[in-house]
């Protein structure tokens, strides 16, 4: 039995014999009720689900915030809210007509959904914001900086109120408490404090883990916190004493999304091996365990009013699980992006590891971050249509060529394009490099019609 588990990706630590039975019935799958929204031209970093109807949120890798007004209809598509200059990693709702909004431009947005038009960016942060999250009275904002910052923000105006600093590295997550009088911060640091909202100062720390944290949900009505973290650990604290009430590590890491659904019976856990954990919370054994891609990570989580769950991950589209019954849901068996990485020449995996999240291979534009590279030889740096491109890029003298494309690999965007919102990628092996652009010159060739 013990081997068996083991086989399954699952750790013992803190597990007991009522946690393996509820696993031995979730060891099939049905995909009655499975569906899916698509419309986004990158992996899926952030989701959200509205209190009223059945509206959603994601946030994307290509930039974009997308916000689904009706998702009980396969058929609707999103509404395109634009704004952001890179990656946008947190959504979430605000009141009934508008969304906040924070990525790796180091900014928030506060979005007015009926005009889908931004009404404000929040600026300060000196570093990616992580997480976005609205205070239950929909009066505050706050923000998780890769800055090791905490922003408070209005809501209403966008003003920012105050910093929250003491953590000893970046931050990944933060929460209110119900009454909005309490900041929770989750930080790579391994600790999870907890803030005054009213002034600013460090209350305590309210657990130390020895890998960083890097969700975490607050549980006032019921007296908890629980967290994710990077070595696979998920850890429910009592909030009044501190002590752990339950601690469910497997051999699948990092946590890297969490949910909770609306009466707080169940929560979900996403990790980086594409696995979803469905927690009962009365006493923490898992109710269902599966498998929701076939690699890569599970990157956001919410619940929708009704039940059903969505997820996120390095596919564009956002996939919706019928978690009402008591086997869970299971999704289609499939690679994102590629082919298995043995199958390939070495530039196409090139490719697929650097440039295939932002780019495409043909010569129409998409709604991934960067343009296609159908006609990339030859063409001046921040010139193909359909795309904002920074000022540092359209203002260089860079034109694509084999030498160009060869030094950017090797020195990197922030060293040939400085300025760019091109993400740092670099090739260290110089045939690798050579193999990409050999690739690159021979697939594309048939779209550069110049």
């Amino acid at each position: 039995m013990r081997s068996f588990f083991k086989g399954m990706g699952v750790g013992f630590k803190g597990m007991s014999v009522g946690l393996f039975v509820s696993l031995l019935s979730c060891l099939q799958a049905n995909a009655n009720g499975f569906a899916t929204l698509s419309g986004h031209g990158g992996p899926i970093m952030g989701l959200a689900y509205s209190a009223t109807g059945a509206r959603a949120l994601s946030g994307s890798f290509d930039y974009s915030v997308g916000y689904w007004p009706d998702i009980s209809d396969e058929t609707s598509k999103p509404i395109w809210l634009e704004g952001h200059k890179a990656a946008v990693n947190s959504v979430a709702f605000w009141g009934k007509i508008g969304a906040v909004s924070g990525g790796d431009d180091f900014a928030l947005i506060i979005w007015d959904l009926a005009t889908a038009t931004a009404l404000h960016r929040l600026e300060g942060h000196k570093g990616k914001v992580l997480s976005v999250k609205v205070s239950k009275n929909q009066k505050l904002i706050a923000s998780a900086g890769w800055d090791g910052r905490a922003g408070l923000w209005d809501a209403q105006t966008g003003k920012h109120l105050r910093w929250f600093e003491g953590h000893k590295s970046s931050l990944n997550d933060v929460a209110f408490s119900d009454d909005a009088a309490i900041l929770y911060t989750a930080s790579h640091d391994g600790t999870v404090r907890s803030w005054d909202v009213a002034t600013g100062a460090q209350r305590r720390i309210e657990t130390r883990h020895g890998f960083g944290v890097n969700r975490l949900i607050i549980n006032d009505a019921q007296g908890w916190l629980v967290y994710g973290a990077l070595d696979g650990g998920t850890r429910v604290i009592d909030i009044k004493t501190g002590t752990v009430l339950a601690d469910i590590t497997l051999d699948r890491k990092p946590i890297l999304s969490l949910a909770l659904n609306n009466d707080a019976s169940r929560l979900a856990v996403g990790d980086g091996n594409g696995y979803i954990m469905v927690l009962d919370t009365a006493d923490w054994t898992v109710a269902r365990d599966f498998r929701a891609v076939k690699a890569g990570p599970v990157w956001a989580l919410a619940y929708a009013n009704d039940g059903r769950l969505l997820s996120g991950g390095l596919d564009e589209t956002i996939a919706i699980w019928p978690l009402d019954g008591r086997i869970a849901a299971q999704g289609p068996d499939k690679q994102p992006f590629h082919r298995p990485p043995a199958e390939m020449e070495n530039g196409e995996r090139q490719f697929v590891r650097k440039c295939s999240i932002c780019h495409n291979l043909g010569s129409a534009p998409d709604r991934r971050a960067g343009p296609p590279l159908g006609t990339v030889f030859g063409r001046r740096a921040g010139t193909a249509k359909g795309y904002s491109y920074s000022s540092a890029l359209t203002s260089s003298n860079v034109v694509w060529n084999e030498e160009t494309i060869m030094e950017l690999f090797r020195i990197g965007p922030d060293a040939l394009t400085p300025g760019s919102k091109m993400p740092m990628q670099q090739i260290a092996k110089e045939q690798d490099r050579r193999d990409l652009v050999n690739y690159l010159k021979r697939v594309t060739r048939a779209h550069d019609t110049r």
